[in-house]
């Protein structure tokens, strides 16, 4: 498992990476705020405040493997928010 500092680091930047392909999708079909945009960004910081506090979630009995499965759920949520980013586009 990489550090702490790399997990959180991941989160931001997938997640980041999620709004501002919202933004540029939205600017190329002339759609900006479009309803369907904000929900995935709304969708993405919600995602981003649960992962940011599961990672600095103290006393857990095994924090190799909360780590894991943060770092799994990141990667599933991320998915399905590219997913519904598809469906905008």
């Amino acid at each position: 498992m990489a550090s702490i500092k790399d997990l959180k680091k991941d989160i931001n930047y997938v997640l980041g990476d999620i709004i501002e392909a919202v933004y540029i999708v939205e600017a190329a079909n002339n759609k900006q705020d479009s309803k369907e945009g904000a929900s995935i960004i709304d969708n993405a910081i919600a995602t981003f405040d649960d992962l940011i506090a599961k990672v600095n979630k103290r006393g857990v009995e095994d924090r190799k493997a909360h780590l894991k499965a943060v770092k799994e759920e990141l990667e599933t949520k991320a998915k399905g928010l590219v997913e519904e980013l598809n469906k905008l586009g």
